[in-house]
């Protein structure tokens, strides 16, 4: 076993989580690790397989798995392939966790900052009044009224 499968295993158990060492894998990280390193290759090995072992080498009440753990689900997985468990370790130390998102396009009028107009061209609308009245407590008229709105004269 080598430190490259060791490290791969931390990779893709922290994948998404935003820790650095974690050191348990989740059913989602798990099935993401067998369909990057191409273990998971929809004939032998499915997601209905990937999902049923991790079931299988999960302590009944976890919902993770731990390193040695991790290492019978790939003893199942080397005995139904019928190949040697190091193969798909060296598959598994190769792969990389792999993100697919979105990726935004360029949009000329808002990441030029040369090309802003009016207000936004001085540095944008702001929600603070400058006025020395102090704001819309100086623009109302709170004297006193009767019930029909009607202004007392003093």
């Amino acid at each position: 076993m080598s430190n490259l499968f060791k490290e791969a295993f931390i990779a893709f158990a922290s994948y998404g989580k935003g820790q650095e060492e974690k050191l348990d894998m989740d059913n989602k990280n798990f099935s993401k690790c067998m369909k990057d390193s191409k273990v998971m290759d929809g004939r032998c090995i499915t997601t209905t397989e990937v999902d049923l072992t991790f079931m299988k080498v999960k302590a009944k009440t976890e919902r993770t798995i731990n390193f040695a753990q991790f290492c019978n689900a790939l003893d199942h997985f080397a005995q139904k392939k019928g190949v040697p468990r190091a193969d798909l370790e060296q598959k598994i130390a190769a792969a990389k966790p792999t993100s697919n998102a979105t990726q935004t396009q360029a949009v000329k009028f808002y990441d030029d900052k040369n090309l802003f107009t009016g207000v936004h061209k001085n540095g944008g609308p702001t929600t603070i009044d400058k006025r020395a009245a102090g704001g819309l407590a100086g623009l109302l008229d709170r004297s006193h009224a009767d019930n029909r709105g009607v202004k007392y004269s003093s």
